[in-house]
């Protein structure tokens, strides 16, 4: 499950408080960085590779397990 707020809270603090400044920062299309920054996808290996490499983050902390709950309840 993917924790946009990680990667909100690692972008401000190298002063990027909007998509468009980490679309500028990591070299990707505004829109990718607005689902990111937003939440509506995940990123790939590619993106999470550019995350850790502009912020200091992780894929491990990007990603987090989903809950066993919710695995159940899709099986």
């Amino acid at each position: 499950m993917y924790d946009r707020s990680v990667l909100v809270t690692a972008a401000a603090a190298m002063g990027d408080r909007r998509p468009i400044d980490l679309a500028k920062r990591m070299g990707v299309a505004r829109n990718t960085a607005w689902r990111l920054w937003h939440g509506h996808t995940a990123p790939s290996a590619t993106l999470a590779a550019a995350v850790e490499q502009h912020y200091g983050v992780s894929a491990r902390q990007l990603i987090q397990p989903a809950p066993a709950d919710a695995e159940q309840a899709a099986a």
